[in-house]
């Protein structure tokens, strides 16, 4: 008797334990832009707005977003380990977030429930982009919004490098973090591949706009 596995959610290798902790520890040098990009978002939401990212990882964004305003912050990723460290990285803030397991294409929420999703630097990483976009104009309440940053595919070697020296990383940490971009932008998608996804969605289009070494996807219920 064949029994079919569950697809993986997460292409690459699984952020738990120790890789989590060492992305998070990297990942944390870039608190600015974290900053910057909740400041940015908590421009356009409503008081007390219901906001979902999917994939936050540390939690890095949620929290900065947290601190901003009485928004109600939910965040899920496929990792245990990153579900932990964002949860204890709250804490520590004094912000309340509701960090969950799950994953993107199976959002365990029902419809019509956010008024803004964000999802950074994770997206090209889904096994099932298809289902999670579909899943994202789920959830979304009528007139709310999704933001999508990520890695564009034909980011050069020399925006790569211009990209993690700005993040003032320690030598070693540089090396690798270039590296992973390198290996990460293969999986990457053109604006082509997005127009193509959405295309198969109810959003049916969205506001694609590339800037530095990726892509700003903002979408529309």
């Amino acid at each position: 008797m064949n029994i079919e596995k569950a697809p993986k959610p997460y292409k690459g290798l699984a952020m738990e334990g120790m890789i989590a902790s060492w992305y998070a520890k990297n990942t944390r040098s870039s608190l600015g832009e974290f900053q910057a990009l909740a400041r940015r978002i908590a421009a356009e939401l409503p008081p007390c707005a219901a906001v979902l990212e999917i994939a936050p990882g540390p939690g890095y964004l949620a929290i900065e977003l947290a601190k901003l305003g009485a928004y109600r912050v939910t965040g899920l990723d496929i990792s245990h380990s990153f579900v932990r460290i964002a949860s204890e990285n709250a804490a520590g803030e004094g912000v309340d977030i509701d960090f969950q397991h799950g994953d993107a294409a199976a959002l365990p929420f029902a419809g019509d429930k956010f008024d803004f999703i964000a999802c950074r630097a994770a997206f090209k990483n889904f096994s099932d982009p298809v289902g999670a976009l579909r899943e994202m104009h789920r959830v979304l309440k009528p007139g709310g919004t999704g933001l999508i940053i990520d890695l564009r595919n034909d980011a050069s070697s020399a925006a790569i490098a211009d990209e993690v020296e700005r993040m003032r990383l320690g030598a070693m940490s540089a090396i690798a973090t270039r590296m992973t971009l390198r290996f990460l932008k293969k999986r990457a998608y053109s604006r082509g591949d997005f127009a193509r996804m959405l295309v198969e969605t109810p959003f049916g289009h969205g506001d694609i706009r590339a800037g530095g070494i990726g892509y700003e996807i903002r979408l529309a219920k």
